[in-house]
C-alpha cells in the first residue's frame, strides 16, 4: 500500500484489495483520520475487492454506509469500462451525483472530485 497525503486528501494505491468488507473500510477510515486527520480518501480500483462491483454481495452498500456514518468521502478511481452490469452502471451514476462515494477515471479526476 502506498499512501500520499496531498493537503486534506489521502491518495491510496494498492495492488491488493484493502477494502474487502465493512470492517476493512472502517479500518482505513480510522487509520487515516487518527494519523493524518483525513476525511477525504481516493483509492485505486485494485484496492477494492471485486465483490464491491457485484452489487448482489451487498459490499458496496456496506462500504458506502461506513463512509456516510463517519462523514468521510471516498472516490474510487480506475477503469470501470469492463463492467457491463446495468445496475452497477446505474449505481456509479447515482453515486457520482452524491457526495460520499464517487467514481473517477484517474487520480487527477479523483482529486478534483474531492476538492483538491
Amino acid at each position: 500500500m502506498n499512501t500520499k497525503i496531498i493537503g486534506d486528501i489521502a491518495v491510496v494505491n494498492s495492488e491488493t484489495p484493502l477494502i474487502t468488507d465493512g470492517q476493512s473500510a472502517l479500518d482505513l477510515i480510522v487509520s487515516l483520520f487518527y494519523e493524518h486527520k483525513i476525511t477525504k480518501i481516493a483509492v485505486n480500483k485494485a484496492a477494492v475487492s471485486e465483490d464491491f462491483f457485484r452489487l448482489s454481495t451487498g459490499l458496496a452498500g456496506e462500504v458506502a454506509q461506513k463512509f456516510v456514518n463517519y462523514r468521510c468521502r471516498l472516490v474510487i478511481f480506475g477503469d470501470f469500462s469492463g463492467y457491463t452490469s446495468k445496475p452497477l452502471r446505474d449505481y456509479i451514476y447515482e453515486c457520482n451525483n452524491g457526495r460520499h462515494l464517487n467514481f473517477a477515471a484517474d487520480e487527477n479526476e479523483a482529486m478534483q472530485k474531492l476538492g483538491g
